[in-house]
């Protein structure tokens, strides 16, 4: 017979073998489940979207770009737009009555008498226009367009004209003088008229 303590080894050999070869089944076993079940999970993905590699293929597509205008093109765009933007305006005036509140224009004429108005009262804001003046030396025999009640203080104002403006005013005043001679008996000057004449030229001979 054999000793106690081989005895004892070689149970605790069998122990262990059989341990061995029992985790050896388990990891197999394991590996074997793995290896089954992956492909599911692959297949599983691709079944639950099929069109994967075609939607972010269609995301990555760049989007189309429009041709450039020419500079050509662009004025004629927005001339168009002003012409739009101008439209509307009229159409909102229109719609709102805004139209009709607006000030109307003032007439050459009126802007040359509130010139002559502004250097009688010596108005700090008055200041020499050419333009107003030149009205004013064609005008002023008119009675409709220089009113009586201001025919004196444009003589006045007559009384500083300088140079050739000066000069151009007593020729005009000396033509018309001889136009109201060779008139008179047949077609008379306006007895106004007549009187306005003679009295710039007696204030500026």
């Amino acid at each position: 017979m054999l000793p106690l303590g081989q005895i004892r080894m070689a149970k605790q050999k069998r122990k262990v073998t059989e341990m061995t070869e029992k985790k050896n089944k388990k990891l197999k076993k394991a590996s074997t489940e793995e290896t089954l079940l992956a492909p599911q999970a692959v297949s599983g993905t691709e079944q639950a979207h099929p069109e994967g590699e075609a939607v972010l293929g269609a995301r990555q597509e760049p989007a189309p770009q429009l041709p450039a205008l020419t500079p050509e093109e662009k004025r004629v765009l927005e001339r168009k737009l002003k012409k739009e933007r101008r439209k509307e305006e009229r159409k909102w005036l229109r719609e709102s009555g805004a139209a009709q509140s607006l000030p109307a224009k003032r007439s050459g004429a009126q802007l040359a008498l509130d010139y002559l108005c502004g250097w009688a009262e010596k108005h700090e804001n008055w200041r020499f226009q050419k333009t107003r003046q030149t009205w004013l030396l064609m005008h002023m025999y008119d009675s409709d367009q220089v009113p009586d009640a201001l025919f004196s203080t444009l003589l006045a104002y007559l009384e500083g004209l300088r140079g050739r403006a000066r000069e151009l005013t007593v020729q005009k005043a000396e033509a018309l003088m001889q136009e109201v001679d060779k008139a008179s008996g047949a077609e008379p000057f306006p007895l106004g008229k007549t009187q306005r004449i003679r009295r710039v030229l007696q204030l500026l001979s």
